[in-house]
């Protein structure tokens, strides 16, 4: 009977193919609940193996496809009966080849300091797969174990597993579903065993690369004892491994490395990798002022770019600024990674590699590790697969326990979410490490996907130098006090096996000393000439003073026919109804028939960049159409889900024009913004929020880099953020964009901070962002009803011969004489105001609207004022609450421009707006209705 059912399932075509995910769920199901399955596959299921004195439900779970090809192998091997105990321990052996496979990490010798507790792994015992000692001796089949060997024994078979998965490398890829990528895996380490045999010159290299890294950290712990550095004793390893990616990377045709780290490491890094000049080091550890302007940053956070020498030409390395946010660094390495793939047309990411270097606590802990994963194959944000390296000291912050700071066994299990292989290193042993690196180097540039290499060592010193981590450390750091560096150990094991003799590996020291006291280069590869067409050009955009002006006009005859264009819909592309009508109208505008809407407005400016040669890219999480239906710049055809956008097809040549939904993250994906603003000076970056309040999830990147990286890092950056704002009846948190958060960022020009409230205000903004060489980030407060507002248009002439106002009229046909109150404000508000105002026949009241409000217009804001000679009152009117919107940190600029007046008003500067709140706006309806009146009216009055 049994032997009738696996004979059923042998031949057919359930066990094959696209079917073998239905197995795997069945197997799934069967484990939650085994009477749920069908007899015959439930007969299977309960004749897997269990553990001695368990259930069934013992066995790990593993891909079912294996058992089916472990047994069909066995099968068609063996000439005895199915169920002859030859051939059932030939299935068991094949068991055994795969538990390795899937768990021999877990067993691995992968601590320096052997600290971990040991994990017991049923699955690696003989007894599990009901084998013993009588059959070590007994030859079995191999399966793909041993490459073009069919037979072994037991014995070399089991020697051989674990030499390759329990030795000084833990590999984690059976999480993998791909076969391909799996079994190309598995071939690269069970070919050699985990252990290539590498020459006397590559082995002596590494020796050097280790004396360096100990070298630098010996250097300075002598002559800056208790400063801070957070040196690398005890991961001395990743010198080398750095050193390999590069130079390996550079053989693959490797043009530019991008890199993010943060402090662990980071000076020996730019050191002994990128070649700063120890001598700067030296005046940085000086306390040397090192830049004209701006704050400067502690001499950890700082990035660094250079050339240097590979197999395959010159390699251009940055390394990126970061913040004391440890982990924020990874995804603005992949926007600038992004660009420059951009720039070379890079399509498949071959020329330009990501390398982002994490801590085991911060990799673990902070989400934005899992959203920049998410985004690496996305379609907006994927940069053909990115290294990433764990500097594991297994500890963390000081007091930190692994237990405190994860849920999961390994801090690289997050990587599993995108199915990264998984290597697990010691970094005792170099030859390890630098077989690990060169098949994640490998790995990345065959599959174009993420891989981790987790090196695993320790950390000799406290958090940072000033620290006593005994304290909170004892047994670790007994053990570390103790234990031979990294350098020592490799040393004595070369000159144990001939390699070199003490006597060289002394002169090593020596060599490196005295060039590093010498204030010599100490990285070896580095071009001192470098080819500067490796280099992001930023010439054209340093060294320009502020400036708020730009010709931003377009020749009316250009913008009639790029309106015509990105009108314009292939034959073939049935579009939806409502977008249908929104095209139309845009139709309709371009002829003059129509006042121009915002979308309109905002979707030529970008036509008119492109058709000047300036790239646009815009992401955010609804952006192709826009969150309230605005732009549908992204058109789906209705009969088969195709897409078809306009500003890609504006002419033979144009410049690349890439429009993303994103996912839903806004922390990772601004970050990446922010990276490729950075690299594209030219480009127009846009940035959109689903809902301006939602930038608070990228808090971070707004403090850390847009507000503060130019003054710290002397970063120039034209990201811009589109952030609809507007009070709307839509609660707390759909009506803020936080604009006083942005304002009190603001200082020595850092930023734009701007309230549109026309089309052509939104047109001329967005391009005079470009046209100019100021790069400077932009902060829009974007609308949501003034959109499709009746009153909110402009025209073609306004686009053609205007530019952005910082500073917009009255817009009425008033007596200046007769005006006797002011009212100040931005954004839609206006629209309430000037509505107001008719109704109410207050031709006593001009309404000037600010649409800049950083860099404050002083001067334009006082020649709107001068006028009115009898003024007797100016009130600053916004819909926020008293403690927020522009209020506090924009009074004194408004109090200054009224005491210019001939009558000096600044000190009668008035408030009107709601009260102050610890919620940005009313939840109910009926509230916000009153307090909206209520503001309004108060404009007017108090």
């Amino acid at each position: 009977m049994q032997q009738g059912i696996m004979e059923l399932m042998w031949n057919s075509s359930h066990v094959s193919g696209s079917n073998v995910h239905y197995v795997e769920a069945l197997y799934e199901q069967y484990l939650a609940d085994p009477g749920s399955v069908p007899e015959e596959w439930r007969t299977y299921f309960d004749q897997l193996p269990s553990v001695e004195g368990g259930s069934t439900h013992d066995v790990p779970l593993s891909p079912v496809r294996h058992q089916f090809e472990q047994l069909g192998r066995a099968r068609r091997t063996t000439t005895a009966a199915a169920d002859s105990g030859e051939s059932k321990k030939q299935v068991k052996v094949l068991q055994l080849i795969n538990a390795y496979r899937f768990r021999g990490h877990q067993k691995a010798d992968i601590d320096p300091l052997d600290l971990r507790s040991p994990v017991p792994v049923p699955d690696l015992d003989l007894s599990f797969h009901q084998l013993s000692k009588d059959d070590l001796d007994t030859e079995f089949q191999t399966g793909s174990f041993f490459l073009g060997i069919d037979k072994a024994p037991l014995r070399e078979i089991v020697e051989a597993l674990e030499q390759t998965y329990c030795r000084s490398i833990g590999c984690e890829v059976m999480h993998i579903v791909d076969t391909e990528e799996k079994r190309w895996l598995q071939q690269r380490f069970e070919s050699v065993r985990s252990s290539p045999k590498f020459s006397d010159d590559v082995r002596k290299h590494l020796l050097e690369r280790l004396t360096a890294a100990e070298g630098l950290e010996n250097y300075l712990a002598s002559k800056y004892p208790g400063t801070k550095r957070f040196g690398l004793e005890g991961g001395e390893s990743f010198i080398p491994m750095m050193d390999e990616l590069i130079q390996r990377g550079g053989g693959y045709g490797v043009k530019e490395v991008v890199i993010g780290m943060a402090h662990r490491g980071r000076l020996n890094l730019l050191v002994n990798i990128l070649g700063k000049n120890p001598s700067e080091l030296i005046d940085e550890f000086d306390g040397k002022k090192l830049i004209e302007r701006g704050s400067g940053d502690v001499k950890y956070h700082q990035g660094f770019s250079s050339n240097v020498m590979t197999p395959g030409g010159e390699v251009h390395l940055a390394l990126a600024f970061n913040p004391s946010h440890l982990e924020i660094v990874s995804p603005v390495v992949e926007g600038s990674v992004r660009a420059r793939q951009d720039r070379r047309d890079d399509l498949e990411g071959t020329k330009v590699l990501p390398i982002n270097i994490h801590g085991d606590a911060a990799f673990a802990g902070q989400g934005v590790v899992m959203e920049t994963f998410q985004m690496s194959q996305t379609r907006a944000y994927k940069t053909g697969g990115t290294v990433h390296i764990v500097i594991n000291n297994q500890v963390g912050f000081t007091t930190s326990h692994p237990q405190d700071t994860r849920s999961t066994e390994y801090c690289t299990d997050i990587a599993k979410m995108v199915q990264a292989p998984i290597f697990h290193v010691n970094g005792d042993d170099p030859d390890a490490v630098l077989h690990a690196t060169q098949v994640a180097l490998d790995y990345r540039q065959q599959f174009k996907k993420d891989v981790v290499i987790d090196l695993v060592c320790y950390r000799r010193r406290g958090h940072n130098e000033a620290d006593e981590p005994s304290g909170t450390q004892p047994m670790m750091y007994r053990k570390i006090k103790e234990h031979p560096s990294s350098r020592t150990l490799y040393a004595q094991r070369l000159v144990e096996q001939g390699v070199l003799s003490e006597d060289d590996a002394k002169a090593m020291i020596e060599t490196y000393r005295e060039d590093l006291m010498a204030g010599n280069h100490v990285a070896n590869a580095l071009v001192q000439e470098p080819n500067t067409s490796l280099f992001v050009d930023w010439q054209p955009y340093l060294g320009h003073e502020w400036s708020g002006h730009a010709e931003t006009g377009v020749e009316m005859k250009r913008l009639q026919r790029l309106a015509g264009k990105m009108c314009e819909i292939p034959d073939g592309v049935e579009v939806q109804r409502q977008v249908a009508k929104i095209y139309e109208d845009r139709r309709k505008m371009q002829a003059g028939g129509l006042g121009l809407n915002w979308g309109f407005a905002e979707t030529l400016a970008y036509a008119t960049l492109l058709d000047e040669g300036h790239p646009v890219r815009i992401t955010g999480q609804d952006v192709g159409r826009g969150t309230f239906s605005h732009r549908h710049a992204v058109v789906h055809n209705q009969k088969d889900g195709s897409v078809h956008v306009p500003l890609q097809h504006m002419g033979d040549g144009q410049p690349r024009f890439t429009i993303h939904d994103s996912f839903l993250s806004e922390e990772a994906v601004l970050a990446f913004e922010y990276g490729y603003a950075t690299t594209a000076p030219n480009h127009l970056v846009i940035w959109e929020a689903q809902f301006g309040d939602f930038f608070n999830g990228a808090q971070v990147v707004v403090d850390q880099f847009i507000s503060s990286g130019e003054t710290k890092w002397g970063r120039l950056c034209g990201l811009t953020m589109l952030l609809p704002h507007g009070y709307e009846g839509q609660g707390p948190e759909h009506s803020s964009a936080r604009l006083e958060r942005f304002l009190q960022m603001c200082a020595e020009h850092n930023m734009q901070v701007c309230v549109p409230t026309t089309p052509a205000q939104i047109f001329h903004l967005l391009r005079r962002q470009v046209i100019r060489k100021l790069r400077k980030p932009l902060v829009v407060m974007t609308p949501k009803s003034l959109l499709r507002h009746k009153e909110a248009v402009s025209s073609l002439d306004d686009l053609a011969n205007g530019h952005f106002h910082m500073v917009l009229p009255d817009q009425g046909s008033l007596d200046a004489g007769q005006v006797k109150r002011v009212i100040m404000c931005a954004g839609k508000v206006y629209y309430d105001l000037a509505a107001w105002r008719e109704e109410n026949e207050r031709n006593d009241t001009a309404i000037l609207r600010i649409e800049q409000l950083y860099p404050f217009p002083k001067e334009e804001l006082f020649e709107a004022l001068k006028d009115y000679v009898n003024l007797e009152s100016v009130v600053w009117c916004q819909e926020e609450p008293l403690n927020q919107g522009a209020w506090y940190s924009s009074q004194h600029h408004m109090r200054a421009v009224a005491d210019m007046l001939n009558n000096g008003l600044g000190g009668e500067l008035k408030f009107a707006g709601r009260p102050a709140s610890a919620a940005p706006a009313a939840g109910y309806m009926s509230v916000h209705t009153e307090q909206q009146r209520q503001l309004v009216e108060d404009a007017f009055n108090v």
